[in-house]
């Protein structure tokens, strides 16, 4: 039984009590006294925010399961359109071991639209903020293209071109659809953050932009990720195989005045993140399943900046009749000021995990959606829905309390794929800016 019910349990048994040996006229003065007891902390029939939120995610349910495809592949990025006039206008883009882009219908998840990145290899997608037709994608031949899905057409309306040596394996655009930032490959001995203009992506549409610059200094291995503040377009942190995790404001003049902080998470990054009620937080989860955190606002102080450093979060999370096999990534909740990190089994069972300052804990479990491992997922906080994609070639549509109606039945196949994730954990001594 949850807390909430054992509570109301010993109200009504407290009751039943004063009702058996207590005499009639005492019985008001008693109840008034009791009921005033189990209330006076205010959490007798009130959860906290942060319990409701983990209520609501461990209610989410299955509404919607996209068709699967004749040619399946692991659905590797996810993200969905934000500024809708309509429901129309509502998108979901995956990219796919395949090298393809699709759109979906972001309520029915019918699908929409397919763009192909031959040959390169994709990395991630990523919507304009202000355009909910305009998507991005990185790709390892070095360029980012933009796509408008209003077109039928299936080239890109603009390339924002790379250097001749650069691969790119990260990418975002920040908050005001001004400014791109990729990531490179490390090219001996090179490893590159490039920048580019991003507006007016479809003036000149088929046209190639040149890079506005790049920092060349700050990682010596791949820049796994990129990810730019929610709301300060000049923000972006950057997380490497080198361990190292950056945070830079991009309004200065050059790399070494914007370079704001050096995180060292002592291992290979594979997610990185914002949180906290004015995102002044940045977290990271490393290829071993490490997971570190970060207060930025401490940078100034005598305090130390680590919230919290877990180094094997499949260790540190206790699931009954389960376990935590590797890490996806994490969202922070608005409503709750509360960072959650999303995992997972082998056969497809999604766990969401609850970090605070005391260490992380299960907030529940969504069981039997995927038959194999979840690569992606998207977390829509204004919905309070979440997608996830998987190995299993599956993209899911989770909502609380859903009642799925689709024909789709889950598959038990593991889809073959080309693109494999390289783990290399570089447990040497690095230079940190970091107190």
């Amino acid at each position: 039984s949850s807390p909430r019910q054992d509570v109301i349990a010993g109200f009504l048994y407290a009751i039943l009590i004063l009702i058996v040996f207590h005499p009639v006229v005492d019985l008001i003065d008693n109840f008034n006294l009791t009921y005033k007891l189990l209330t006076t902390s205010g959490t007798a029939f009130e959860m906290s925010a942060v319990e409701q939120i983990e209520e609501q995610l461990a209610s989410l349910r299955i509404a919607k399961r996209s068709v699967l495809s004749k040619e399946p592949a692991y659905l590797l990025d996810i993200d969905i359109s934000g500024s809708a006039q309509s429901e129309s206008s509502r998108f979901v883009a995956v990219s796919c071991s395949n090298k393809s882009i699709k759109v979906y219908n972001r309520e029915t998840l019918n699908f929409l639209r397919e763009y192909s990145s031959c040959p390169g290899t994709l990395t991630g997608v990523r919507f304009a903020r202000a355009c909910d037709s305009l998507v991005f994608s990185a790709c390892s031949d070095g360029t980012v293209k933009c796509w408008d899905i209003r077109l039928a057409a299936q080239k890109a309306v603009q390339v924002f071109s790379g250097y001749p040596s650069n691969t790119f394996i990260s990418f975002d655009i920040n908050c005001s659809d001004l400014i791109i930032c990729a990531g490179t490959e490390k090219v001996e001995p090179d490893t590159f953050l490039v920048f580019w203009d991003a507006r007016g992506s479809t003036d000149c549409a088929g046209t190639t932009r040149e890079p506005l610059g790049v920092y060349s200094e700050s990682h010596n291995d791949d820049v796994t990720k990129v990810c730019f503040h929610p709301v300060k377009p000049s923000l972006v942190i950057s997380g490497s195989t080198d361990g190292l995790v950056n945070v830079f404001d991009i309004n200065k003049d050059n790399e070494d005045d914007a370079l704001i902080s050096t995180c060292n998470s002592d291992s290979s990054v594979s997610f990185i993140g914002w949180s906290g009620k004015d995102y002044d937080q940045v977290y990271c989860m490393t290829h071993d399943e490490g997971f570190c955190w970060w207060d930025l606002t401490q940078l100034d102080t005598e305090e130390p900046i680590t919230l919290l450093r877990v180094l094997d979060a499949r260790d540190a999370v206790c699931i009954e009749n389960s376990s935590l096999n590797y890490l996806v990534g994490g969202m922070y909740h608005e409503k709750a000021d509360r960072l959650f990190l999303i995992g997972g089994t082998a056969t497809g069972d999604i766990h969401l995990v609850s970090c605070s300052a005391a260490g992380l804990g299960l907030a529940g479990t969504l069981p039997r959606g995927h038959s194999a491992a979840v690569r992606s997922f998207c977390w829509n906080l204004a919905e309070e829905s979440l997608l996830t994609g998987g190995e299993d070639a599956q993209l899911l549509l989770w909502r609380p309390g859903a009642v799925e109606h689709s024909l789709a039945k889950k598959t038990s196949m593991k889809i073959a794929s080309s693109v494999q994730k390289r783990v290399r954990v570089h447990n040497s001594s690095l230079k940190s800016r970091k107190k």
